[in-house]
């Protein structure tokens, strides 16, 4: 593996960068949207149950927000229905949108930068072939001898930028359709 990196030239770098950074980004992602997290299965059932015999404590209710994201968004409708228990149907379901859409943003954290990276690599692998290309037709342009004029190359600096360009085009896929 370490001879590719080497035998890619420089423009990889950039290229390894972005795949350690997209990856540390998906395993976080990962981690943080877990079902048990966000909406764990019998938390709704518990909340109707608790709620349906009265109205649950400020502690009970406190616990059920940091329980998880749908725990949160619960624990605001039942704080508004606290606070104001004649507070209307659409304005207990404004209430509690609002907070849904502040969770949703929480949890669409780091998309953005891992859309960025997705859309970024392929252009890095695209500049790594661009360099090989000129690594390539900088190997056919000679001192002006009669071999050179002939289209005698040097094969080792040809097969060098063959082997950047497509070193390159690859890995920038490799990072782009994952991420």
């Amino acid at each position: 593996m370490l001879s590719i990196i080497q035998a890619a030239g420089w423009p990889i770098w950039p290229l390894i960068a972005c795949s350690v950074l997209a990856l540390a980004l998906i395993c976080e992602r990962f981690i943080s949207l877990k079902t048990a997290r966000i909406a764990p299965p019998k938390l709704l059932d518990e909340a109707i149950t608790v709620s349906s015999r009265s109205l649950p404590t400020p502690d009970v209710v406190n616990q059920l927000a940091q329980s998880s994201a749908l725990g949160e968004v619960l624990a605001c409708g039942l704080r508004a229905f606290n606070n104001n228990p004649q507070c209307t149907e659409a304005d207990l379901r404004a209430t509690m949108e609002g907070t849904g859409r502040a969770v949703a943003h929480r949890l669409e954290k780091y998309l953005n930068a891992l859309a960025t990276i997705a859309s970024a690599a392929p252009l890095l692998g695209l500049l790594g072939t661009v360099i090989g290309m000129i690594e390539i037709f900088g190997s056919q342009v000679g001192t002006g001898g009669a071999s050179q004029a002939m289209g005698g190359g040097n094969p080792a600096q040809l097969a060098h930028g063959i082997s950047v360009a497509l070193y390159n085009t690859a890995f920038g896929l490799i990072v782009a359709i994952p991420a």
